[in-house]
């Protein structure tokens, strides 16, 4: 899985972009160190269905709505939806929906349904999960005791900081229903996630350079942060400047994770990849690569790093790569 990209992107190396915004220049304005504080339980909390009405009741009048050439304002339209059209509509017009406050009772509505939605997924610790050295111990990988190679859903893993491979605008993916990493981040930590990655990048003033990172609160994910990175995009076998800029990635995401104190797990997805073109067989030894001469750089900053796969195709070009 991974993020679609806004067809005004241009490819790694075509275009000079100014300096990324430091954290310190937008930590404060995200409130990255205040803890988010999901809703209160709600009695009916094991059913979401009833928040997913009340949401879309609350969002029929957003030009959202609209712009999906829908409207659900009109009680007997939502109350005739069954649950997974009622639930697919109201991802689909917070995926395409601008950054910005929430219609009245809207935001607790939607709030209540991702908070349901997750305590009803169980979340996966990270420290629970066997080590590389522990999996394959005649891999002879020189970061085997503090990595992990896992396959599965990023949004359930509870990590410190996960990683989501984003677009230039940082904004995530505007295409409903797309199942990219993107999307699926910014599905499940709710809207605020756009909101906060939208005041980074007006304080910025520019789009997100290829190979650099910023970080927001991960919201309803299990994990507290969520750092957004912005790989190379490949057509063919990689050139040396964009192996440079995936690498480039990695240690941005780890540069940055280590510059917020609470973080001392962090769970990679396969950046890159995927749409974004770069091989599964290239990318996973720049991956390993990377993060093995950044912890032997700082030893001891991170507890554990994990390189999460999705599908079959992932794991086995790992496996091979650690071979």
């Amino acid at each position: 899985m991974n993020a679609s990209r806004p067809d005004s992107d241009v490819p790694a190396g075509k275009e000079t972009r100014p300096s990324p915004l430091p954290l310190a220049a937008y930590r404060e304005s995200v409130a990255l160190d205040e803890p988010f504080r999901p809703p209160t339980a709600s009695t009916d909390a094991g059913r979401p269905d009833a928040h997913v009405r009340a949401a879309l009741r609350l969002l029929g009048a957003d030009p959202a709505m609209a712009r999906l050439g829908l409207r659900a304002d009109s009680p007997g339209d939502v109350d005739g939806m069954d649950a997974e059209t009622a639930r697919a509509l109201l991802r689909a017009v917070l995926t395409v929906r601008d950054p910005g406050p929430l219609p009245d009772g809207a935001a607790e509505a939607v709030d209540a349904v991702l908070d349901a939605e997750r305590r009803l997924r169980p979340a996966v610790p990270v420290n629970g999960l066997p080590t590389i050295a522990e999996r394959f111990p005649g891999s002879g990988f020189p970061a085997g005791r503090q990595t992990v190679l896992w396959r599965g859903d990023l949004t359930v893993l509870d990590a410190d900081a996960v990683v989501n491979a984003a677009n230039s605008a940082l904004l995530g993916c505007f295409r409903p229903l797309h199942r990219c990493i993107d999307n699926v981040f910014h599905n499940a930590a709710g809207p605020r996630l756009r909101d906060d990655c939208h005041a980074i990048m007006t304080l910025q003033g520019a789009s997100e350079p290829t190979g650099t990172a910023k970080i927001t609160r991960g919201y309803h994910l299990p994990a507290r942060y969520v750092l957004h990175t912005v790989g190379p995009i490949v057509d063919g076998r990689p050139q040396a400047s964009e192996a440079q800029a995936l690498a480039s990635s990695y240690r941005a995401c780890l540069d940055l994770a280590a510059q917020v104190e609470t973080i001392r797990t962090v769970a990679f997805c396969a950046v890159s990849t995927g749409v974004f073109g770069y091989p599964r067989s290239e990318a996973a030894p720049v991956a390993l690569r990377t993060v093995t001469d950044w912890l032997d750089a700082h030893p001891g900053r991170f507890d554990r790093v994990v390189f999460t796969v999705f599908g079959e195709e992932d794991e086995q070009a790992y496996r091979h790569a650690l071979a």
